[in-house]
């Protein structure tokens, strides 16, 4: 019987799996695998790692223990498994980041003739397929929006793992060695696995998704999916969810115009590879920030929580304590760190990749280009979010902070404090309106 891999990356699932379809589609018998690279683990944050190993654990029970994870370069690695079972093809889900490319060209390089078959990718519309008439890129996110749904796309794959014939790679004797999943021992608050995935998304479909449009924007209620890490991770497709939501309806409508931004930026990234660490718009370049020991120790009291404001401190405390930050909050931290701070936004970016369980570097760091308005379809420059405003719209009783900041746990009007600071609770490092007149400034001088 012929025989084929399956080399999983961001696809940790065995339910609509383009890739699993294609690798077993001739009745070939089918070895899973994963390969940790080290490079991957040593940019990966605690969490990171820790929910990894938890897909991958929750993985392998699912295939009875016959996922080989094996540690090493994918190129050397993937060939030797190839090679190992005498596998006719590589079936893969696309990856489009810059790493990933990378990655895959030097993979098809050492595979020699044995072909390196991707099928689908992590998104709903693959990055390149929505452009404009004359073929360009989208540099604005609501007309891609519009195009995106026109190019529309299929529906969910119906792959049936239980109708494959899977290799068992103890069976193997010259594969290379098996390794356990990566187990930090982090604590988190975010099951992991396709049966969580689904379980949690039925859960929001019954319980979340009618007053998603209203509630999202409010981190003081569960207004949230919390499917983000699970998207990151593959453990569930967008094409699974975007087949539940009856998008005529707000709710649904709000959330499939999310899934669409994680689509645009991939798209940006992809087609602009240097916006991963580098303004997308390289006006903003000449922007004057600052970086000396004052500005380190800024960033020192922003990372811990310990800025005066409310609202930003119970946001960084609670990605310190979950590796999760709502949304909303994210856009509030980080206009404080590039607009009140003046501190790159880069500083910021690294921190949220080492921090956040669901950290993917397209959104991540076209996200923080948006609050620093230096990328497309940006925030305006001079868009600078009071913090003060922003808790009071947006957590008008409170309840958010005082969840994750205890010294305010019992304080009055907790945005602005009007009765004083509680013993402990630090003043604000900076003066607001002073900040922002300075960022506006600073701002106004380019171009």
């Amino acid at each position: 019987m012929p025989s084929t891999l399956l080399w999983l990356r961001r696809d940790l699932r065995l339910r609509d799996l383009p890739p699993l379809l294609d690798a077993s589609a001739d009745g070939s018998e089918v070895l899973a695998c994963f390969v940790l690279d080290p490079r991957l683990e040593a940019s990966a944050g605690a969490r990171r790692l820790q929910y990894l190993g938890d897909s991958l654990r929750a993985l392998n029970n699912d295939l009875g223990g016959r996922l080989l994870i094996t540690r090493g370069r994918p190129e050397e690695r993937i060939p030797q498994i190839a090679a190992a079972i005498d596998a006719k093809s590589v079936h893969i889900s696309a990856d489009f980041s810059p790493f990933g490319m990378r990655r895959d060209e030097k993979v098809v390089a050492a595979l020699s003739n044995v072909p390196l078959v991707a099928t689908g990718s992590p998104y709903l519309v693959s990055p390149g397929r929505v452009t404009k008439d004359d073929g360009s890129p989208y540099k604005v996110f609501t007309p891609f929006f519009r195009r995106w749904r026109e190019v529309g796309w299929r529906a969910p794959a119906q792959s049936n793992p239980a109708a494959v014939t899977w290799i068992d790679p103890d069976g193997v004797a010259t594969l290379p060695n098996r390794v356990e999943a990566p187990d930090p021992v982090v604590t988190l608050d975010i099951p992991a696995g396709e049966a969580a995935a689904r379980h949690r998304w039925a859960e929001f479909l019954a319980d979340g998704i009618r007053t998603y449009s209203t509630d999202r924007d409010r981190p003081d209620k569960p207004g949230t999916s919390r499917m983000s890490a699970h998207l990151k991770y593959g453990t569930i497709h967008p094409r699974t969810m975007s087949a539940s939501l009856d998008t005529d309806e707000p709710g649904p409508g709000a959330y499939l115009r999310e899934l669409a931004f994680r689509d645009f930026y991939a798209s940006v990234l992809h087609q602009w590879p240097r916006s991963a660490w580098h303004n997308w718009n390289p006006n903003f370049d000449a922007i004057e920030v600052d970086t000396g020991p004052p500005a380190k120790a800024a960033f020192e009291a922003w990372k811990q929580g310990r800025t005066g404001y409310p609202i930003v401190d119970a946001g960084m405390r609670q990605l310190a304590g979950t590796g999760f930050m709502h949304n909303r909050v994210r856009m509030i931290v980080a206009s404080f760190l590039v607009k009140d701070l003046h501190l790159p936004w880069q500083w910021g970016a690294r921190w949220f990749l080492d921090q956040l369980v669901d950290a993917d570097i397209a959104s991540n760091q076209h996200g923080w280009q948006w609050a620093a308005g230096t990328g497309t379809d940006a925030a305006p420059y001079f868009r600078v979010f009071n913090p003060t405003t922003q808790g009071e719209k947006f957590d008008p009783d409170g309840d958010y902070v005082r969840r994750w900041v205890p010294e305010l746990a019992d304080a009055a009007e907790v945005h602005k404090l009007k009765a004083g600071r509680p013993a402990g609770y630090p003043d604000p490092i900076v003066d607001h309106a002073a900040e922002r007149t300075e960022a506006l400034r600073r701002y106004g001088l380019i171009g």
